[in-house]
């Protein structure tokens, strides 16, 4: 048991910055399918959390003093802006495991004004599904797909 635990605790951390190293990562630890099932779940979830109440306070005081204030306002990514036009919070959500991160898709979510109640919920419910299906997939069908230095 604790084992497992002290496998689950990289896959947790990853999954939180992208996605996909949750199943794999799992895979390749040998951890319980179920228990890949909900470290990438909860690794996508803490970041989701974590970006949503200080996602803010983050952008503002952190980014400004790395990179400076910018003077000129750069034009938004307008494939972006077309998913939110079109899907709304539901379509950044469900892009958020496969082409986002789990810290992108947040903040890409926060700047457009979305309720933190509704990014949390459509979050988890993208987590969940996608991580059904990417940890059955690489479970399934690892041992094909991933190369050797993984199995």
């Amino acid at each position: 048991m604790g084992e497992e635990i002290l496998k689950a605790i990289p896959v947790f951390l990853l999954s939180g910055l992208k996605f996909i190293f949750g199943p794999t990562g799992g895979y390749a630890e040998r951890l319980n399918i179920f228990t890949t099932f909900l470290v990438t779940i909860a690794g996508m979830m803490t970041s989701v959390v974590a970006f949503t109440y200080f996602g803010e306070w983050i952008r503002s005081k952190m980014l400004h003093r790395f990179f400076g204030r910018s003077k000129k306002k750069s034009e938004p990514n307008q494939k972006f802006v077309n998913v939110w036009n079109k899907f709304g919070l539901a379509g950044i959500a469900a892009l958020t495991p496969v082409i986002l991160t789990p810290i992108g898709g947040t903040i890409l979510a926060v700047s457009f004004g979305s309720p933190k109640n509704k990014i949390i919920l459509y979050m988890l419910i993208s987590a969940t599904a996608w991580s059904m299906i990417f940890t059955v997939t690489i479970y399934f069908f690892g041992h094909q797909m991933l190369p050797d230095w993984i199995k």
